[in-house]
């Protein structure tokens, strides 16, 4: 009988980085729980895609947000797919309105910090706790648990601080994440990309455009693709930094640098 391949549960993963992903997992002969919140379409469309790649795919709509629908999004992905062996906390949003930090308000900022850090704190602690159960069970082997952050995480923007401080406590979740579960055998990594090329990103893109072409942001003179950030989520995945837990990597063109 043929090894079941492992099954990965991507959030956010209808479109942009998310889709990227779980494209780059199911090469990797991953079958992938492609989690959305509302476009459906562009779901099944990934789900499509991997389905071409030879593996098992499901669309599961689900608001990480909301606790019934993260429970409801790991049990699916159980019944359908099989027990979890690594779980990709994507799934984010921007703010509606990019407003002066002195003028925004408690509702963004809530939203902001539902959907970014209290959905993936909240549904890692779930996962975490079934990978226990099921690596003691013999049901998979080395799991893992990414947290996709940003830049954005220690780079402030005085436009969009809840979305800046809703990445900065998903860092430290990470790492918090990372020293609590090293015992029980679960890795757990940061991938922090900077400005990637999705939908998200197009409403600035002329900025950035012109940003990049003259060399004032990147070192690397090109936009990221989401294809950037799952190369580094596979290579956690396939186990290449199995001695690395709490470990963040950057995919961000060397924005980072600080050059004089």
């Amino acid at each position: 009988m043929a090894k079941k391949p492992p099954v990965a549960v991507v959030t956010g993963a209808g479109r942009g980085i998310g889709r990227g992903i779980a494209l780059g997992l199911a090469k990797a002969n991953f079958d992938v729980a492609v989690n959305f919140a509302h476009n459906a379409e562009a779901a099944a469309e990934t789900c499509d895609e991997i389905s071409r790649l030879g593996r098992h795919a499901m669309p599961v709509r689900a608001d990480i947000a909301d606790a019934d629908d993260r429970a409801r999004l790991i049990a699916e992905t159980e019944n359908r797919l099989g027990p979890v062996t690594l779980l990709v906390n994507n799934a984010g949003i921007a703010p509606e309105v990019r407003a002066d930090v002195l003028e925004a308000t408690e509702e963004s900022f809530d939203r902001l910090v539902r959907t970014n850090l209290k959905g993936p704190y909240f549904l890692t602690q779930i996962v975490a706790t079934k990978m226990i159960e099921w690596q003691r069970a013999g049901l998979i082997r080395e799991p893992k648990i990414v947290f996709i952050t940003s830049v954005s995480a220690f780079a402030p923007s005085v436009n969009r601080g809840d979305y800046c401080i809703s990445k900065a406590g998903l860092a430290m979740a990470a790492k918090v994440f990372a020293a609590r579960l090293a015992g029980d055998g679960i890795g757990v990594y940061e991938v922090q990309p900077g400005v990637i090329q999705t939908d998200m990103t197009e409403k600035v893109r002329e900025r950035y455009d012109k940003l990049i072409l003259e060399g004032n942001l990147l070192p690397i003179k090109r936009w990221g693709q989401p294809e950037d950030v799952a190369h580094a989520v596979v290579a956690i995945a396939e186990g290449r930094f199995s001695y690395s837990t709490g470990i963040t990597i950057v995919v961000d063109g060397g924005f980072h640098l600080r050059v004089l």
